[in-house]
């Protein structure tokens, strides 16, 4: 059973201080046993930044649609796993008011990273809670899953205007505060992405097809926790790599599985 000190120690090991900024994503599961399970993760990273910020997404685009519009931050269960589920109820941390891709945020300035999300009008928009991961020179750190989860690249998508990503059709979306407040938030456009496989979900899904090219920029080193291979991305490294392969890019290389050639970004 991995215990708070295996999580310091890794986390240590992998280079992360304890001024970061970090956000996470996990497969618990494949990480296998941890004291205390998703709370004792989420105690150990919070504690390990101690000077640092903690970002948990607890995501909820599949249930804040057209249909159902309404982001209530005190009800709305996160679509996207347990460490979400558990992390966006704690009362350590703050979640943030992002009708489809919600924080729980831990920490130094928590309040202060998060706040504005209401505004947002796209998922992952410019000065927005995950854009601004790149001016934190922030990292991101994958458990047991690859970039198709890497929920920051779609921040890099919004900053370098990516066509093919955001409906072109918004739906006028309402959210409740930690009050009980309804906020409008009026012309809301989600994800969506043409041209995708039928059995495929998002481009995230081919957001792997960087991984050759973030190893190149020294944007990503792996290590393990537990039984899980883990990822530490370098935001700004990450985002830098992004930028040059667009520049050069003659096709949208998120719909469908290829491999990026070298002079998109040697």
């Amino acid at each position: 059973m991995l215990t708070k000190q295996d999580i310091f120690a890794f986390l240590e090991k992998m280079g992360i201080r304890h001024t970061d900024t970090v956000t996470i994503h996990a497969a618990l599961r494949k990480v296998g046993e941890i004291e205390n399970g998703a709370d004792g993760l989420i105690d150990g990273l919070k504690e390990y930044l101690s000077e640092g910020l903690l970002l948990v997404p607890t995501h909820t685009w599949a249930n804040v649609n057209p249909k159902n519009p309404v982001f209530d931050v005190r009800q709305t269960v996160p679509c996207i796993g347990t460490l979400a589920k558990v992390a966006a109820f704690r009362k350590d941390g703050i979640r943030s008011l992002h009708p489809t891709h919600s924080m729980a945020a831990f920490g130094k300035n928590a309040r202060d990273y998060i706040a504005g999300e209401e505004k947002s009008h796209t998922p992952a928009p410019v000065g927005g809670a995950l854009s601004r991961l790149y001016d934190a020179q922030g990292k991101v750190l994958l458990l047991g899953i690859g970039h198709e989860r890497n929920t920051y690249l779609h921040a890099v998508d919004e900053m370098i205007d990516v066509k093919n990503r955001i409906a072109e059709k918004g739906f006028d979306a309402t959210v409740i505060d930690w009050d009980g407040r309804e906020i409008p938030c009026p012309d809301y456009h989600p994800h969506e992405v043409h041209g995708l496989p039928a059995d495929v979900s998002g481009c995230s899904e081919y957001y792997p097809n960087y991984k050759k090219a973030f190893e190149d920029a020294g944007a990503v080193h792996y290590g393990m926790l537990g039984n899980a291979l883990c990822y530490v991305c370098d935001v700004k490294k990450m985002t830098d790599r992004m930028i040059k392969i667009w520049k050069n890019a003659d096709r949208d290389m998120c719909v469908y599985d290829m491999e990026i050639p070298e002079s998109w970004y040697k």
